[in-house]
């Protein structure tokens, strides 16, 4: 779990380093960064299964999965919260919720890791900037 932390915060510095980051509908940069973490720190957990309506995909294919529905929800989603809670949750088509299973055999909701996930790099932004 700290090498999924310190990935996605790495991603995070990234993201937020970087130039040429285009801004998505009207989405304050601050919050793509956010989200661009998020699925950064996904696409690295190379060791979990994503189920989605009962199937497991692997992290690529998770990533690339939650970019599309991202983008295909452009219009709806103005911050890290609402791509958590209208992308990163559940199925639009049958409504069943995301899991996330890690390589212990855990299981955990999508949508409670995602809120945990934001919630350590928002600390560590507010951390930083002090």
């Amino acid at each position: 779990m700290r090498l999924i932390t310190l990935t996605l915060i790495v991603g995070w510095l990234i993201l937020t380093a970087a130039s040429g980051i285009t801004q998505a509908s009207g989405l304050p940069a601050v919050e793509q960064k956010k989200i661009e973490a998020l699925i950064s720190g996904v696409e690295q957990m190379k060791d979990a299964g994503f189920i989605r309506n009962g199937k497991s995909y692997n992290s690529t294919d998770a990533a690339e999965f939650l970019r599309l529905k991202w983008k295909s929800r452009l219009a709806e989603i103005h911050s890290a919260v609402d791509f958590i809670d209208k992308v990163a949750s559940f199925s639009s088509t049958t409504g069943k919720p995301y899991r996330i299973r890690f390589g212990g055999g855990r299981d955990q909701l999508s949508a409670e890791y995602f809120r945990a996930q934001l919630s350590l790099l928002e600390r560590r932004s507010v951390k930083q900037s002090s």
